[in-house]
């Protein structure tokens, strides 16, 4: 019988591309990986791994089991915690994983609300950008992702459950004593000249492409993947940026002024989770309080 604690080992194998990483990883020693995956190729009755030097390559069948290693971990997660809830053993565990300035704006509220209503009810958060934080849901590392996404791309998320929270739209950031400081609104083709501050990867690109749609290509003198720094690097005459609007709610634009650009771009922020774990009342619960969060955002 195939134990779900020695799929967790062979997905960490698969995804280190050795034992002694896989252990590091799974905060265990490199004997005890190695006995595990003898046991779980001796429950499958067949080789997983093809030993070359120092690294591990999978079988066909290994390459098999670890496909189906994230939806069977998912679902015994699922199982797990529905169950505990109704025995009335407790009220859940969620791990949530979010965007930086979803983990600053939303999210807060959304938990505390959770606690109040939930006490019981034990939430972990860590950080991570959209693609990485959907493979981490995928990859049985987290029960909710906040996200967002610029247009919706064709079937990107259709294996998951997308609770629609928000649209937040982009907003030019410029320095107080800049010619367009006082500007109601800003067609983007005025800031053709500037020196730009690009601010996390997703939103750098969608930049890229809304300038060169307005017929140029922005001159990024400064990167940086921290918004305080972009505000930061604004305030201090440095350059122009556009930043969503969740991320300046989060910072004080100190030195800096903030105004709307034309044409109009939004990002949607979603809540992620697996269709088994959305049926796990913990969970529920907490994409039901990011809902809230939202509307008050």
């Amino acid at each position: 019988m195939i134990e779900a604690r020695h799929l967790r080992v062979l997905r960490a194998v698969a995804a280190t591309g050795s034992f002694s990483a896989a252990a590091r990883e799974l905060g265990c020693t490199q004997p005890a990986v190695s006995q595990q995956m003898k046991a779980l190729e001796s429950s499958a009755g067949t080789p997983l791994l093809i030993r070359t030097g120092r690294e591990m390559r999978l079988t066909q069948a290994g390459e098999a089991l670890v496909r189906h290693a994230s939806g069977i971990l998912a679902g015994l997660t699922a199982a797990e915690e529905e169950v505990a809830a109704i025995a009335g053993l407790r009220a859940g565990r969620v791990r949530l994983v979010s965007f930086p300035s979803g983990s600053s704006t939303l999210v807060p509220t959304a938990l505390a609300a959770l606690r109040a209503a939930h006490p019981g009810t034990r939430v972990s958060l860590v950080e991570a950008e959209p693609p990485r934080s959907v493979e981490m849901l995928r990859e049985g590392d987290c029960d909710v992702a906040l996200a967002f996404r610029y247009g919706a791309g064709p079937a990107e998320w259709d294996d998951l459950v997308v609770r629609p929270l928000l649209a937040d739209r982009l907003v030019g950031l410029v320095p107080e004593g800049h010619r367009l400081a006082d500007a109601e609104s800003v067609g983007i083709a005025e800031l053709a000249g500037e020196s730009w501050i690009a601010g996390c990867p997703r939103c750098r690109r969608q930049l890229v492409e809304v300038c060169e749609e307005a017929g140029f290509t922005p001159r990024i003198d400064f990167a940086t993947d921290d918004y305080p720094a972009v505000v930061g690097l604004v305030g201090a005459g440095l350059g122009v940026a556009v930043l969503p609007e969740l991320a300046i709610e989060s910072v004080r634009p100190k030195g800096a002024r903030t105004v709307a650009v034309e044409p109009a771009v939004e990002r949607e922020i979603v809540a992620l989770t697996l269709p088994d774990l959305a049926q796990v009342p913990a969970v529920a619960a907490t994409l039901d309080e990011l809902s809230r969060a939202a509307t008050r955002a």
